[in-house]
């Protein structure tokens, strides 16, 4: 059994993926039920989603101000 990246900070996006660990509520509702691999593959995507997102908040930081 692979550990939950629950960081029980759990909060939705428009998309409902979790800001605090990056899965899909699908991703969320099936882990109890997913086989070893497949949790694997959920925290793999997850981190993804949670990369992507640092990035583009990272883009949007540093970005200039439009004038």
């Amino acid at each position: 059994m692979v550990k939950s990246p629950c960081v029980r900070n759990c909060c939705l996006d428009q998309q409902d993926c979790c800001l605090g660990c990056g899965r899909l509520l699908s991703e969320i509702t099936e882990w109890h039920q997913a086989s070893s691999a497949r949790q694997q593959q959920i925290c793999v995507l997850a981190a993804a989603r949670q990369a992507q997102r640092d990035a583009q908040l990272s883009q949007h930081l540093w970005a200039s101000p439009s004038e």
